[in-house]
């Protein structure tokens, strides 16, 4: 019920990472491995004047003004007088959210429709609007603009009433009868005569644009990298945010709220250990790839050449990678031959039970969303909620792992690709890659039958192995200073109404959201249907605190009718 969509980060050795009051300006932690860039140039001298040459030693720099310091680094609950001994600049709002993404959004979205006023919220984040990163990531996992992501009709971040669904507003943008009838019929129809619905990418960004103007979304955005969340002597919080070159005079801004939420999305991605120990160690990051890093070249030159590629995955993304790769050769003519890595197939349905099965085949595990349809509101959802430790995390195990919706579309290109020699699945796993004759990557696979080797010009990795949380310099700091701790799954742990469990402050509350706390009370967390769950779970309790007015029918109604004229909250 939403596209998968995490970022790619590479698995840090050991784990911790201390936290340094002198770390740099707090972009991305860690990168996928490659050649090390140059460093830039020196910035040219002023027009009429000849830049003298450089000292014989380099005098020491000029201390930062408003920095980190170690006993803020050290300690786990600030004062505001060690902040100000800091010279870090304090603004006070009771409600920060963090990340900036579509969970932060979500959220923002259902205190607005509340009551909350815009003063009340500060939005931290490093990208300019909520559905950037994930629009990055489902572009170069190849899902443009025009194409469907995997979230119902149901599902839209932009609307807390879920109607007018996806499915209706396309019918009535459409122009003919057939199109007007088709998203109906198939919701209507989904999934025994028909395909689920799903919306196009380009829709839902263009209507969640659409409500981000309509609360005055970009009137809450604040800037910046945030560095970290200390609770703070007497309750609340206080968030750590580096902001912009030249937008202030100090390098941290410290934000002190009452309530602090963490939207940051996935804690990242990371290699499979035999594709970064290639990269690592030969610098070859354009013929192994990562289906969520840029990669178009590798489509470019299998158009111009006749050539092997080998896809790993059994997901949705790899289902993506495989539609564009044999799309190339429908629409161009390339001449590709595909070579499909399984470690695990599937040859037909499977699970514990008759009541719990999965449809399966070819390799492939078949489910039209991320997880069953009710873990959204239904018998699975309730279940979970009372559900600890091994228990949960047994039964995340049943209804969750790799899948991927079964489509007619591409179920008929691989069908073809079987018939006529230029698709092929092997099964195994990876022992390691090396360079192979004539520019290519050898894949050594350990078979049943014993070890296979498989040569070809591009290796494209679609596993989506998710890192640990301390991937993550905010959620790591958390763990260490804060009392946060890890859910069966290895995440974020929460509560019921997602307050992260073990970081109360006085009378303040830490919740977090998404993809960082699945493993959690309710699964499909990761979802937008699941984002808007979360979000409607910790209105109410912030409401139930007096920090919104309970959410009630008469105003949900007005508020509905404002939604549907475009009105401003």
């Amino acid at each position: 019920m939403g596209a998968q969509s995490p970022g790619d980060r590479q698995p840090r050795p050991g784990g911790r990472r201390a936290a340094r009051p002198d770390d740099p300006a707090d972009g991305p932690t860690t990168v996928l491995a490659g050649p090390a860039a140059p460093p830039p140039p020196a910035p040219p001298a002023p027009p009429g004047r000849t830049r003298s040459p450089a000292p014989a030693q380099a005098s020491h720099p000029a201390p930062v003004r408003g920095d980190l310091t170690p006993a803020l680094v050290e300690t786990s609950v600030w004062t505001d007088g060690m902040l100000a001994q800091a010279g870090i600049p304090v603004h006070d709002t009771p409600l920060v959210t963090v990340g900036g993404g579509i969970g932060s959004f979500v959220l923002v979205d259902y205190l607005r429709i509340a009551g909350a006023p815009t003063s009340a919220i500060r939005v931290l984040s490093n990208i300019e609007t909520p559905w950037q990163t994930y629009r990055y990531l489902t572009r170069v996992s190849q899902i443009p603009d025009h194409e469907r992501i995997r979230s119902d009709s149901g599902s839209t971040p932009d609307n807390i009433w879920a109607f007018p669904s996806y499915a209706v507003r396309e019918a009535f943008a459409a122009r003919g009868l057939r199109g007007f009838v088709e998203p109906l019929f198939r919701v209507a129809t989904e999934p025994l005569l028909s395909d689920y619905f799903t919306p196009r990418i380009g829709a839902v960004l263009d209507s969640m644009a659409r409500e981000a103007a309509r609360i005055s979304y970009p009137q809450m955005l604040v800037p910046g990298q945030v560095r970290m969340v200390r609770r703070r002597t007497g309750g609340g919080y206080f968030t750590v945010i580096t902001p912009p070159t030249g937008r202030s005079a100090t390098r941290r801004v410290a934000f002190r709220s009452r309530h602090v939420h963490l939207g940051v999305g996935y804690p990242g991605l990371k290699f499979l250990p035999d594709l970064q120990e290639y990269r690592s160690r030969y610098g070859d990051v354009r013929r192994v790839v990562n289906a969520y890093e840029p990669h178009e070249h590798v489509y470019d030159e299998l158009i111009r050449h006749p050539a092997t590629v080998v896809v790993r995955g059994a997901g949705i993304v790899a289902s993506r990678i495989l539609d564009r790769l044999i799309t190339d050769r429908d629409r161009h003519g390339a001449r590709t031959h595909i070579v499909h890595l399984f470690r695990t197939y599937v040859r037909g349905s499977h699970g514990p039970s008759v009541f719990m099965r999965r449809r399966g085949g070819d390799g492939w595990a078949y489910q039209g969303f991320n997880y069953p349809k009710s873990v959204w509101g239904g018998q699975l959802k309730a279940r979970m909620r009372t559900l600890e430790g091994d228990e949960r995390r047994a039964l995340y195990e049943t209804i969750g792992g790799t899948n991927t919706p079964r489509r007619r579309r591409w179920q008929e290109q691989l069908a073809r690709g079987r018939h006529e020699g230029w698709y092929a699945t092997r099964v195994g796993e990876v022992e390691r890659l090396t360079p192979g004759p004539g520019g290519t990557v050898v894949t050594r696979v350990r078979t049943a039958d014993g070890m296979l080797e498989v040569p070809a010009a591009y290796v494209i990795d679609a596993t989506g192995l998710v890192a640990d949380i301390r991937e993550h310099r905010v959620l790591a700091d958390l763990l260490d200073h804060s009392g946060a701790g890890h859910n069966p799954l290895g995440r974020l742990d929460v509560e019921r109404t997602f307050e992260v469990r073990g970081t109360r402050s006085g009378s303040g509350r830490l919740y977090a959201s998404g993809a960082a706390t699945l493993g959690g009370y309710f699964p499909g967390v990761d979802t937008f249907l699941g984002l808007q769950i979360a979000a409607q779970e910790i209105c109410d309790d912030l409401a139930s605190q007096g920090f919104v007015p309970r959410l009630g029918v008469a105003r949900s109604v007005s508020q509905w009718v404002r939604w549907m004229r475009n009105q401003p909250v």
